[in-house]
């Protein structure tokens, strides 16, 4: 019996060790499964995070392109109001300017030296000098060239007194001006018509 118990106990102390290794096999191959489902779950979680980060970038770049374009617009917006004002203001004082001009000229040469006419001079310097500096430009005189209608407006024509003359310039009733760039008025001419009367 004691060698049959001692070949059961074998036996059994063998059952055991199948057993246990069985058993650890098992552990480990779920030990296995359970790190690799955890790092199949890990990498779906670095990919979802990865995706986030790049819609979040994609986002922020396109706030950031909206609050530039936003931000350059009411520059622009500003930068016009301030122009429309401005041309307001220099359209208003307009017949101001001409009206010293019209005074300046009408001057004799007896009262050239007095001194209310340097004191209506100096004004008028000051306030063309103070116009100029806010924009405005005047344009070149127009009287001499061929009438155009991009820079002038005609207030009436006249026969022309030489073939020469026909379409061109006699008078220039009231001057024009620019803004910058822009006309903020039309030269106001006289402009010679058709055949010279005889």
């Amino acid at each position: 019996m004691t060698k049959k118990s001692e070949e059961t106990k074998a036996a059994a102390s063998q059952e055991e060790k199948v057993v246990d290794n069985a058993a650890t096999e098992v552990v480990e191959n779920e030990e296995t499964n359970v790190e690799a489902s955890e790092g199949d779950n890990a990498s779906d979680e670095i990919g979802k995070l990865k995706s986030e980060i790049e819609e979040l970038k994609n986002q922020n770049l396109r706030l950031y392109a909206e609050f530039e374009n936003f931000r350059k617009r009411n520059a622009r917006e500003r930068v016009e109001l301030s122009t429309t004002a401005n041309r307001e203001v220099l359209n208003a004082m307009l017949p101001v300017l001409d009206d010293f001009q019209r005074a300046l000229k009408n001057i004799s040469e007896a009262e050239a030296d007095s001194e209310s006419t340097k004191g209506i001079t100096l004004i008028y310097n000051k306030l063309n000098d103070t116009l100029k500096q806010k924009g405005l430009k005047p344009m070149e005189n127009t009287v001499g060239k061929k009438f155009d209608v991009d820079f002038m407006e005609a207030i009436t024509k006249i026969p022309a007194s030489t073939p020469d003359m026909a379409g061109k310039v006699i008078d220039e009733i009231e001057p024009g001006y620019y803004i910058g760039e822009k006309i903020l008025r039309y030269a106001k001419v006289v402009v010679a018509d058709g055949e010279p009367q005889s």
